[in-house]
């Protein structure tokens, strides 16, 4: 059925003047990159470069975004969906096909979009390129089939955890947490995420002005946003940044003071550094990614916020700086970011779980050298996994006694007790703060972080 053709052969040229169907080569080439693991990319930045490199203008650069994301965040329950209408079941060694189909299949049962394009442009894309010419009329057949089996196909949804997250998290996740919680976590990956907000001022003031929520944790929610987020109120005058409500909490539990030095290792995209530094703090930003610390001091001059910002490992920094306070983001598996990032359940495996545990210890002892006797560091990682939060925290206090946790409480998190473990540390979950109220609606990242104090 799909004799494979490996050939080297460039894409044949698109007619631009068909209406979106550079985004959605842009689309599937990013899918088909990321799920054959030929970049190591993350999905943001394939789509990005792609975008850049295809010339699309900002509404076809979304459209390529919305159908990338919304392939992977369904991709187990789009690959179940395709082998059932597949004589020969999916292949699994041609991502090139798999991404055409998974792209084409998900505009036609989540997406707003004409049935008419997704299979016309589906078409011409297999038949723009070298590896699917052969099969255009395959992908017409499997993609009109489900255009008119797509009230069948809506009606059995399947099972979030069983169908779109991968077997080796769903069996972590329900060794942590338990059945019940593994599938709230899945199924809060499927309704995705709202847009959160860090103000400079008054939450509740900037809730009302732009029609969200004030948090209780501090941060205002946009659940229903249409324009693009430059043309919001305030957001040309520095007066908020994005960052969601889950990631703003680490550097309010360091409770910096006007005046104090601290160091923010690992630092991009900025989110933390830009709170520390409106809390009247002297902060060093460190991060190894130039382009990534580019974007933190563009966002810095609109923010009219400043920070001393380094270019370099933070390994590589002095043992003689002594900082006030420490936070340190580390680098990880960000398997508790899938709200936003679903492509990470696809394109991330069970080692490099394994592989990141080594340098977040070996960050997180050169953090501890740079506080001062009396001084404070948080810890914390965008990971739901417990290697990466829980355990490295166990084993840093065995091997550094002059550290002790000084627990988090619930009146630091608006009230929130429910992200708060046995030990005092910052567990959310994609499932908290999801209750009845829009105050409480629209769930968390997944966040973990511990907050230490160097004995005097």
């Amino acid at each position: 059925m799909t004799t494979r053709r490996n050939t080297d052969a460039p894409m044949a040229p698109l007619d631009r003047g068909v209406a979106g169907l550079g985004a959605r080569q842009v689309a599937h080439g990013a899918v088909a990159d990321l799920i054959g693991k030929t970049r190591g990319f993350a999905l943001e930045d394939a789509l990005a470069q792609a975008s850049r490199n295809a010339g699309l203008d900002a509404a076809d650069a979304g459209l390529a975004r919305a159908i990338a994301t919304a392939t992977f965040r369904r991709l187990g329950f789009l690959r179940r969906v395709l082998a059932a209408r597949l004589s020969q079941g999916l292949p699994d060694d041609q991502p090139r096909l798999v991404a055409l189909l998974a792209t084409g299949a998900v505009q036609i049962l989540d997406l707003n979009v004409p049935d008419h394009a997704a299979v016309d442009l589906g078409v011409r894309l297999a038949k723009a390129d070298p590896q699917l010419q052969h099969l255009s009329g395959l992908v017409n057949a499997v993609l009109r089939r489900i255009v008119r089996e797509r009230s069948e196909i809506v009606a059995d949804p399947g099972d979030p955890l069983v169908d779109n997250t991968p077997d080796w998290l769903a069996r972590r996740w329900r060794a942590a947490y338990g059945e019940e919680t593994a599938r709230a976590i899945a199924a809060a990956h499927l309704q995705g995420a709202a847009l959160d907000i860090t103000v400079r001022d008054s939450a509740a003031a900037w809730a009302e002005r732009l029609g969200g929520v004030a948090l209780p944790t501090g941060s205002v929610r946009l659940h229903d946003v249409h324009a693009a987020v430059a043309d919001l109120p305030g957001y040309a005058e520095g007066q908020w940044w994005v960052q969601d409500a889950a990631a703003a909490l680490p550097a309010r539990l360091l409770a910096v003071q006007p005046g104090e030095r601290v160091a923010d290792l690992c630092a991009a995209p900025g989110g933390k550094t830009a709170q520390l530094a409106a809390a009247g703090a002297s902060v060093l930003a460190v991060d190894r990614s130039s382009p990534r610390l580019e974007r933190l001091s563009q966002n810095f001059a609109r923010l009219g916020l400043e920070a001393e910002i380094r270019v370099g490992d933070a390994l590589a920094l002095p043992d003689d700086l002594a900082f006030d306070a420490v936070l340190l983001d580390a680098p990880c598996s960000a398997t508790g970011t899938l709200r936003r990032h679903p492509d990470v359940a696809w394109t991330k495996t069970e080692s490099d779980i394994s592989r990141l545990i080594g340098l977040q210890k070996r960050l997180f002892d050169k953090a501890a050298a740079l506080v001062r006797p009396g001084g404070r560091l948080v810890y914390c990682t965008c990971s739901l996994e417990r290697e990466e939060g829980e355990y490295q925290v166990a084993t840093f206090l065995t091997r550094n006694p002059a550290f002790e946790r000084v627990p988090v409480e619930a009146a630091e998190l608006g009230g929130l007790s429910e992200p708060i473990d046995a030990a005092g540390d910052l567990r959310t979950l994609p499932a908290h703060l999801d209750g009845a109220t829009p105050e409480r609606r629209g769930g968390l990242d997944g966040f973990f972080a511990s907050r230490l104090r160097r004995k005097t």
